[in-house]
């Protein structure tokens, strides 16, 4: 299988690509821990059916030594026992934040006051940002139809 469009080769989404990156940077450098980020872009890139993203989230995290058993458990993670309450809400806050055209009120107070109780504002911005820059990220590989598996823990990097 061959992606639409070589998005690693192309002019406009190499360029692209450093923009996003750049913003992807800010988020890794902030003081929102390293393991939710990884959470919440392996439970977006789920949601908008990135096979791509979800497989270079899953690889860095376990590279990262994020327990597997855990990362198995996002798709599910109401159910999960594994995760603490300030993960439920980051993934909780993810999961709004992507399905956005699936609520009318985008994400919801409730919501919101949650990852308000466990992540101070500099870390709640951070995980604002870093559900925008993986959302962005699914989009683009979502509609190129880029090819998921063959991803190295970091290739990128």
């Amino acid at each position: 299988m061959d992606a639409r469009l070589n998005l690693f080769t192309n002019p406009v989404t190499g360029k692209f690509f450093r923009h996003l990156n750049s913003a992807g940077k800010v988020v890794s450098d902030s003081p929102l821990p390293a393991s939710t980020q990884e959470l919440v872009k392996l439970r977006a890139s789920q949601i908008n059916g990135c096979g791509f993203c979800t497989d270079m989230h899953y690889k860095d995290a376990v590279a990262a030594g994020e327990d597997p058993v855990r990362l198995n458990l996002v798709a599910s993670w109401r159910e999960a026992t594994v995760f603490t309450e300030a993960e439920r809400a980051a993934l909780e806050l993810a999961e709004e934040g992507t399905r956005i055209a699936d609520a009318a009120g985008g994400v919801s107070d409730e919501v919101w006051s949650t990852a308000a109780k466990h992540y101070d504002e500099e870390q709640l911005a951070a995980l604002v940002a870093v559900i925008a820059v993986i959302n962005a990220y699914n989009r683009l590989n979502v509609m190129v139809q880029q090819p998921a598996g063959g991803y190295r823990p970091g290739q990128f990097g």
